[in-house]
């Protein structure tokens, strides 16, 4: 890997496991000698998310890192943006705070990005289930499936998974479209995808390895509503002109 490489950490209410998290991409880092750079963004959390992240940093004074905190819960999508428009990196990757997805998968996004086949790669579990070590409770998986559907059939996306937390851009070409982006909950990842299709760019979904990990803090019932209504909320903005970008 010889691009710049920013990696972004969006966390709320992560004291308990960001400091193994984050330790352990930052070993990977220096292991992997790859010149990048970590960003984690504080998502208005109420305990010592922002203070564990500092200190776990502080333990590889070699690699350039970044800790933003902000004091409102904003989402997962606006802190998300926020770590992307923070990025120096030629290509930028968010993870999930939980690595449910191992930060060892990092090179099957960022290869195809930095040969220039692709400007978005992004991490899939439904490609390849076998790749799946520890799956979802039954209910959960379901209800992601059906939410797959419905992306599919409302936005005429092709993919089968867009929800995973490991993706990856090609920041020349998307940190312009951060701008138009509208929604700062759990569908913002459609909506990357979304506006990265609406404007050309080339997506790759990517079957990576998988662990659902306790501890999260979406609810099925309530988040798979508010993603449902995210999902239409899509589908009007670009009706309405929303996502065009003013040259």
């Amino acid at each position: 890997m010889k691009s710049t490489l920013s990696i972004v950490i969006p966390a709320f209410n992560e004291e308990k496991r960001l400091g193994d998290s984050l330790r352990n991409i930052l070993d990977f880092i220096n292991k992997e000698s790859l010149n990048a750079e970590l960003i984690v963004v504080d998502d208005g959390s109420g305990d010592k998310t922002a203070e564990v992240g500092r200190e776990a940093c502080e333990e590889f004074p070699g690699i350039k890192t970044k800790v933003i905190r902000y004091e409102e819960n904003r989402g997962k999508g606006f802190a998300v943006k926020t770590g992307l428009m923070a990025a120096s990196g030629a290509i930028a990757l968010f993870s999930d705070a939980d690595l449910s997805t191992p930060i060892e998968e990092l090179p099957k996004l960022v290869e195809p990005i930095e040969l220039d086949e692709f400007d978005v790669t992004f991490g899939s579990r439904a490609l390849d289930r076998n790749l799946i070590g520890i799956h979802q409770p039954w209910r959960r998986e379901q209800s992601g499936k059906v939410f797959n559907l419905l992306v599919r059939l409302q936005t005429g996306l092709p993919f089968w998974d867009t929800q995973c937390g490991f993706k990856a851009f090609r920041m020349q070409k998307f940190r312009p479209l951060l701008d138009v982006m509208k929604i700062d909950r759990f569908g913002f990842d459609v909506e990357f995808l979304f506006v990265a299709n609406y404007h050309k760019l080339r997506l790759k979904e990517i079957p990576v390895r998988w662990n659902h990990c306790e501890g999260t803090t979406i609810s099925v019932f309530r988040d798979s509503r508010r993603m449902f209504t995210e999902v239409l909320q899509i589908r009007r903005n670009a009706k309405q002109g929303k996502y065009k970008i003013a040259l």
